[in-house]
């Protein structure tokens, strides 16, 4: 471990202070956040590494046909192949805690390890960016989030044939029969486009929808729960978790001037999509400056690419 040298701080305050930021170092990464679920449910990829500027892939498609000929043909028909390039900036992320002389002597004469609440505030800074840009994107950093692709569908969700409404809580709200309908909807809809090639397994949406669902039943002659319905017939389900992000989106995917409670349905598959970070959360050692030691943290994030945006689905107004 590298010694803190300061003409500030004697030997052992050094000492002390070395091996404090090596305990909050430690303690930082270990920190869980299950609210902010964006790199649980989003594949991350660190592939691109610290130095990418840019994350650029290439879609490949093969095209042509064959055709009856006549034995002596001499204009067969081509075939070939073609590829699309994609390409998505990298931003850095930054912020940085500090411990002032006084903090660090006062720790030291009483026994106690240095409060490591500045450094975990830091690291739920970085948390929190990377959850926002995840499902919101940065337009002046021109990433994309999951709420922010521009090629991936999305639409108003249909409206219930018997309440006449869209919202799944609330006055009226839609019955369970019509709730059974957008969710087998959103599902059939992946498979539908795709000609089968993909199909979801995993739903998110607000917890006030996801509580509806799970406790509400099927009819009142069943015990059976609209979710337990759901996820008999749709064998291919293998999560449905809630999101806070996913209620009163105000940027609605599908362009609509609004504000509503968004459902997604995906494949969680990092040959789908993933939620890019070249450079995880690291801090560097302690710089001096005057009459505090500033610890300068640091990230690089590339938001979330959809390879393949019609293997998911988003429906609003749920």
């Amino acid at each position: 471990m590298e010694t803190i040298k300061s003409q500030n701080l004697d030997a052992n305050e050094s000492a002390f202070f070395g091996r404090e930021l090596e305990h909050i170092k430690a303690r930082t990464y270990d920190i869980k956040r299950p609210e902010l679920k964006a790199p649980r449910l989003i594949p991350v990829s660190t592939e691109a590494g610290s130095g990418a500027e840019t994350i650029t892939y290439e879609q490949w498609d093969e095209v042509g046909m064959m055709k009856i000929i006549s034995n002596y043909a001499d204009d067969l028909p081509r075939a070939d192949v073609k590829a699309a390039q994609f390409t998505s900036l990298v931003k850095s992320l930054g912020a940085s805690y500090g411990y002032n002389i006084q903090e660090i002597r006062n720790a030291q004469k009483a026994g106690k390890p240095l409060n490591a609440r500045k450094a975990n505030s830091v690291r739920r800074a970085y948390d929190q960016a990377v959850n926002r840009i995840a499902w919101f994107g940065q337009a002046d950093g021109g990433m994309l989030g999951m709420l922010s692709q521009p090629n991936v569908p999305a639409a108003a969700v249909a409206t219930g044939v018997t309440t006449s409404n869209t919202r799944w809580i609330g006055a009226s709200p839609k019955n369970a029969e019509e709730i059974i309908t957008d969710l087998n909807d959103i599902c059939t809809n992946i498979i539908e486009t795709t000609k089968g090639v993909e199909s979801a397994d995993t739903l998110l949406m607000p917890v006030a929808q996801l509580r509806k669902i799970s406790t509400t039943q099927k009819s009142s002659a069943s015990d059976t729960t609209i979710l337990e319905f759901f996820m008999k017939s749709n064998p291919g389900i293998m999560s449905v978790e809630w999101v806070n992000e996913l209620k009163d989106v105000t940027s609605l995917p599908s362009g609509t001037v609004g504000t509503k409670d968004v459902m997604i349905a995906y494949r969680k598959d990092p040959e789908n999509l993933t939620l890019e970070l070249p450079q995880p959360f690291e801090q560097f050692p302690a710089q001096e400056r005057n009459l505090e030691f500033v610890v300068p943290t640091h990230a690089r994030i590339g938001g979330v690419i959809v390879y393949y945006p019609l293997s998911m689905r988003i429906v609003e107004g749920i």
